[in-house]
């Protein structure tokens, strides 16, 4: 048995539009917060699952998020969720199972420590693994960047993936 490890990110800035602010939910991970302004994204804007569909796609080398993801957009399918089902097919495609996957968020808002065990769980449901394979940190990064600010949400993404010899 063989393994490959790849690492995705991806990050969104929130929605300014006074308009367009709450007009959708803000989603991490498939869980949503309540009362905090949206993700600026043509899709739901879960950058938590983006960031593992970039991971799967840096393993399966067949990018989803972009032309993939953006033709199903326009066929109405923003779910977040449904991008990362693409991948993991692409991932079953070269033979290959998801061992683990490691989130880290950088975020001002919203605070994140409480609902990271929901996250887990929605994460490995997703995923088809044990929560306990989904690990996931969170930080303001001492306000050093935007995403410490407040102005959006930053995430990287590791995967850990066996294959049979």
């Amino acid at each position: 048995m063989s393994e490959r490890f790849a690492i995705g990110q991806d990050s969104h800035a929130f929605e300014t539009d006074p308009g367009k602010k709450f007009e959708k939910p803000l989603i991490l991970g498939g869980v949503i917060f309540e009362n905090m302004p949206c993700l600026s994204a043509n899709s739901d804007g879960d950058a938590v699952l983006h960031a593992v569909t970039n991971a799967l796609s840096g393993i399966t080398c067949k990018n989803v998020l972009g032309g993939v993801a953006d033709e199903m957009c326009r066929q109405g399918i923003t779910d977040s969720a449904e991008y990362l089902k693409v991948a993991l097919s692409d991932l079953g495609g070269i033979g290959g199972r998801l061992v683990s996957v490691s989130v880290s968020i950088e975020a001002k808002t919203p605070k994140l420590f409480k609902r990271i065990p929901e996250m887990r769980e929605s994460i490995g449901r997703i995923l088809g693994i044990p929560a306990d394979c989904c690990g996931i940190t969170a930080t303001s990064g001492e306000g050093l960047t935007a995403f410490g600010r407040g102005e959006g949400i930053a995430v990287f993404a590791a995967v850990t993936v066996s294959f049979e010899s």
